[in-house]
């Protein structure tokens, strides 16, 4: 594991007040170590888990020559002379009900896709380029059709006994799962789950269901966090909202920082008198940064906490709701699949043309909410929303994807392409 302090040793213009956020994730990505516990668990309660090792195939994919496509097995050898070829259908092969002869010369047999290729059979014909005699059991096709050895599945040509099926560190996917039962394998040792522990800070907070007074407000963030948390398929536990006393702050980072890997808070890192929650951070561990040149989400903490000898990542977040998402996006969310021991997670990133101009100052990097559509000529286009305030939910709720302007850039033109990143998948 990198300590926090050789993740900045090669970083010659680290300024925990305005870091980048290419420096911000690759301090992230370094100081993260995977968990390293490993269980086995049913295929069937795999989905999403992280591999702890890699998984070898015990059997070859397929395991016999089997048919590509609807059709005739044949020798290949019949179609030396070319011409028309004339062949007699000795019986048929079905999928768990193999034709168990021997065909001769000038013979074939009718098969169907995934049964096995009977004995001295080594290509297929599709059905549709066959002609029928009659009634009779004779077909005749060209022998420009089809050339020897085609629309035939190899032994192991999916997947050899042997190989490595699928590598350590992949997160299970529906396709992982059918793969692991294709090979006969009941459970699929992953690594345990990371537990995350997250709370709001403030005053001013209630939960749902209770009362609002004057000056009061719903605490949403803390929902946010949990489907965010729950996509990514860690372990969550929600210490509620906890108020703006250095004690209760103090107690509640020492519960956290015992019981999870990693630490989320929101609010309470910016630099108000009443935020305690940035004091009590520095006490109880090493903070490395506190402020992102990004939008939204320029207040941001990042370090380790430590409590009676057990230590875990410590993300603090913004107090308001759309820098929260943004900020657990591209900077939270990777470090967390870091923990999860999972591969890198590269997120696709497309050019497309805005269909309106963006006011944009050089110096750090927006990440605005969209709206990607097609235009009237089929075309994709992005949408700026109309309100970019870190605290408006509702066009985060609205947009379907982050329009990302690097640091350099300047005002975009309509027309202008921008980089965006579609939710799907995301979020």
């Amino acid at each position: 594991m990198t300590t926090l302090d050789e993740a900045l040793a090669d970083l010659p213009d680290y300024d925990p007040n305005h870091m980048t956020v290419e420096a911000a994730r690759a301090i992230i990505a370094r100081t993260a170590s995977p968990v390293s516990a490993i269980e086995q668990i049913a295929v069937r309660s795999a989905l999403g888990r992280v591999l702890g090792r890699d998984v070898v195939s015990p059997l070859d994919v397929p395991a016999f020559e089997n048919a590509a496509m609807d059709g005739y097995a044949f020798a290949g050898s019949a179609l030396a002379a070319g011409g028309e070829v004339r062949l007699r259908v000795a019986g048929r092969s079905f999928a768990g009900h193999p034709f168990d002869g021997v065909t001769a010369n000038g013979e074939c047999v009718r098969i169907m896709t995934g049964a096995l290729l009977p004995v001295g059979c080594d290509t297929v014909i599709p059905q549709e380029q066959v002609r029928r005699e009659g009634d009779t059991e004779i077909v005749t096709f060209d022998a420009a059709a089809v050339t020897p050895g085609r629309h035939v599945r190899h032994v192991g040509e999916d997947l050899a006994a042997g190989h490595t099926a699928l590598h350590a560190g992949k997160r299970l996917r529906p396709a992982a799962l059918g793969l692991l039962a294709s090979l006969g394998i009941a459970e699929v040792p992953v690594r345990r789950r990371v537990r995350v522990a997250f709370f709001s800070t403030g005053d001013e907070l209630r939960s749902v269901g209770e009362p609002l007074a004057p000056g009061n407000l719903y605490d949403s963030n803390r929902y946010t966090l949990f489907g965010m948390l729950q996509r990514l398929g860690v372990e969550v536990l929600d210490l509620g909202v906890v108020r703006d006393d250095p004690q209760a702050i103090e107690d509640t980072l020492r519960t956290a920082c015992r019981e999870a890997d990693a630490v989320i808070t929101s609010g309470g890192v910016s630099v108000g008198e009443a935020d305690f929650t940035r004091e009590m951070m520095t006490r109880l561990g090493n903070v490395v940064f506190w402020k992102m040149a990004m939008r939204p989400g320029r207040p941001f903490a990042f370090g380790e906490l430590e409590s009676e000898g057990k230590r875990a990542l410590l993300f603090g977040l913004p107090g308001n709701p759309a820098a929260v998402m943004a900020s657990f996006y591209h900077l939270v969310r990777d470090g967390l699949f870091v923990l999860m021991g999972a591969e890198p997670q590269v997120t696709p990133c497309l050019p497309v043309p805005t269909a309106t101009a963006i006011a944009k100052r050089p110096g750090r990097t927006e990440f605005l909410r969209g709206v990607l559509a097609v235009d009237a000529q089929g075309r994709w286009q992005v949408t700026v929303a109309d309100a970019q305030s870190a605290g408006i939910l509702r066009t985060m709720s609205e947009a379907n994807c982050f329009v990302t302007l690097g640091t350099e850039r300047g005002d975009v033109a309509a027309g202008e392409l921008v980089d965006v990143i579609a939710f799907d998948g995301l979020v």
